[in-house]
């Protein structure tokens, strides 16, 4: 499928020329689909690239440089989580995978690969721009900094199998009580504040309170401590936040 330049500021030989407008590349075979968010998009200030497969898309990449990618899961040539990957090995730059398949092993597997966020089919525009706006000022680390396996006192977490054991027996935790977990033991023995925790976890929301954070705190502790009434490992730090202890 052709590639078809929609930027109204630049033109496709304009080479590294760039306008102060965060440039978004949309990968998606639907071009109905391409069009509807190239007219949103502009509006909300975004320049913006299209492709209608993976391999136009790595030509454009390559070309323009991108702040962010719009990815479909689903395209004619190639699957879209592995042209994350490839997109991710030539930059870090920020991936959300906007598509229908929206299981959660495909959900997983998408963010797990290096996606930034992942929105379903069918979404509001406005909420689409509040995400890639979280993700654009959170830059590319969107995922703290932690080794594949983090093993703490009787606590052990596995990011790749998204996996924990305590005293090797299994718990089962939510996708938010993992992050929250890997988030606090990848920052062992330091505070973590609670702005910071909900700025990594919640930043598609608007918080008002911490009580959502509170709340998940309580469900780590009952699932992870031999007391959760009087914690050993989730300490909390009065006034500032939390600090993981082995």
């Amino acid at each position: 499928m052709a590639l078809s330049t929609v930027t109204d500021s630049r033109s496709p030989s304009s080479g590294p020329a760039r306008d102060n407008r965060p440039l978004v590349l949309v990968v998606d075979d639907e071009e109905s689909y391409r069009q509807a968010l190239v007219s949103g998009l502009q509006r909300e200030g975004f320049a913006v690239e299209i492709a209608g497969d993976g391999h136009e898309a790595l030509r454009v990449f390559h070309r323009v440089h991108p702040d962010l990618v719009l990815l479909d899961v689903m395209l004619p040539d190639q699957s879209g989580i592995e042209l994350c990957q490839q997109m991710r090995a030539l930059k870090p730059v920020p991936i959300i995978m906007v598509t229908a398949r929206d299981s959660e092993v495909d959900v997983v597997l998408g963010l797990e690969l290096g996606a930034s966020d992942y929105v379903a089919k069918p979404f509001r525009l406005r909420e689409l721009v509040a995400r890639m706006r979280a993700v654009l000022r959170r830059g590319v680390a969107v995922a703290e900094p932690h080794e594949e396996v983090l093993a703490l006192g009787p606590i052990r977490l596995d990011a790749g199998r998204r996996e924990v054991t305590v005293h090797e027996r299994p718990v089962e935790l939510s996708r938010k009580e993992f992050d929250l977990l890997g988030l606090l033991m990848s920052h062992s023995g330091q505070v973590v504040t609670r702005e910071w925790c909900i700025d990594r976890l919640w930043w598609d929301q608007e918080l008002t309170d911490t009580r959502t954070l509170d709340t998940h705190i309580e469900r780590l502790r009952r699932k992870i401590e031999p007391e959760p009434a009087n914690p050993r490992h989730l300490v909390t730090v009065r006034g500032v936040g939390f600090r993981f202890e082995a």
